[in-house]
């Protein structure tokens, strides 16, 4: 049994879990929902002057928000307020099936000889839903096209490149290519040893750099075809790089990766995130977006505005929990401020504009 309480800064304790985000006026997340605190993150929390958070005993409880009545009076408000999300990308069923056996034939037959029609085949698949609802946001969760993660993360990794590289200006043909270098930035791991890359627990360090060869396997794979463009393959081969130069396999700096690596990268670690492993529980798309916004250090920010503004996390009409005890539904987003939408309590009929109303400022989505 989960138990929520609010505690003083000063009576926290290492070990206690706590229950909300701390997050800086720029938005940053300098501490995430469910981190076990240590004694320097509470020094900091004491340094900045925060009087109070809430903490939790036990496993989080999952709430049912769906089944809340909602007053009529409400409701008017709701229908006055509410504003409809930006498009996000639909795949139908069929769409679906194609992409997802596509995948698995290209990563299960690295050797065929219509490695690259297949490849740019699905790119074409992925970016006419795209472009059939004009699509500028995405939802991961829509886009489930197989229970294997390598298939479906290579998926969701290309569609939400493709997205954000649209927001990034990317040209068309860009749009595509970056859609390409996503469906394969994995293609690699078919050299990894099946013990290593099947593993059902976190890798040791000499395996971790077993793993870390398979993006340099990959562009090998691309570059043998000599059907991929130079920036197709570098978006495969820099796809784990960092800015700060502490990525693999090169170690290079910013200025020397392609933009589709940067953008690919941030797609990469978000869906990372996102996704329960048999060795993790996926972090909450609202954590996951927390936790890329604290890598400035090591993604590229111009990537990230562009990535920032193509992820609805709170969509129009969902129900979520303030930090006020309030329950509320959202009613419209702002693309500059992701997690601090505009919402309408249920109970008092208020409307919160987070982003933009400072009498909220103290408010956040729980």
């Amino acid at each position: 049994m989960s138990r929520r309480q609010y505690t003083r800064t000063r009576q926290l304790k290492p070990g206690m879990v706590i229950d909300q985000s701390v997050i800086d006026k720029k938005g940053r997340a300098l501490i995430v929902k469910g981190a076990t605190l240590d004694d320097f993150q509470i020094d900091g929390l004491l340094r900045l002057g925060v009087s109070g958070i809430y903490t939790r005993d036990g496993e989080a409880e999952e709430e049912d928000l769906s089944a809340i009545q909602i007053p009529d009076s409400v409701k008017r408000v709701v229908e006055k307020e509410r504003v409809e999300d930006r498009a996000k990308i639909k795949i139908s069923e069929d769409v679906k099936k194609r992409v997802g056996e596509g995948i698995q034939y290209l990563y299960s037959n690295s050797d065929t000889q219509k490695f690259s029609e297949t490849a740019n085949n699905i790119a074409g698949e992925l970016q006419a839903a795209i472009e059939t609802n004009e699509a500028i946001a995405v939802d991961i969760g829509a886009l489930k096209v197989s229970d294997e993660y390598t298939f479906k993360h290579s998926v969701d990794v290309a569609a939400m490149a493709m997205i954000i590289g649209k927001k990034h200006g990317l040209s068309d043909q860009e749009v595509r290519e970056i859609g390409i270098a996503g469906l394969l930035h994995d293609v690699g791991k078919s050299k990894i040893p099946g013990e290593i890359l099947n593993k059902p627990a976190r890798l040791t360090d000499d395996e971790f750099e077993v793993m870390k060869q398979h993006s340099v396997y990959g562009y090998h794979i691309l570059k043998e075809k000599d059907q991929f463009s130079q920036s197709i393959m570098m978006g495969v081969l820099q796809h784990h790089e960092k800015i700060n130069g502490t990525g693999y396999p090169l170690g290079i700096t910013g200025d020397k990766m392609h933009v589709y690596a940067k953008i690919i990268s941030l797609a990469d670690i978000y869906d990372a995130l996102v996704t329960e492993r048999s060795y993790k529980k996926g972090f909450s798309q609202r954590d996951a977006v927390e936790m890329i916004m604290a890598m400035t250090a090591e993604l590229d920010i111009d990537a990230m505005k562009s990535f920032l503004g193509s992820v609805i996390l709170y969509p129009v009409d969902s129900i979520v929990s303030l930090s006020n005890g309030e329950k509320a539904k959202v009613v419209s987003n702002n693309p500059e401020y992701i997690l601090r939408p505009t919402v309408v309590g249920l109970t008092t009929g208020r409307v919160y504009n987070l982003s933009e109303d400072l009498a909220c400022a103290s408010v956040i989505i729980l």
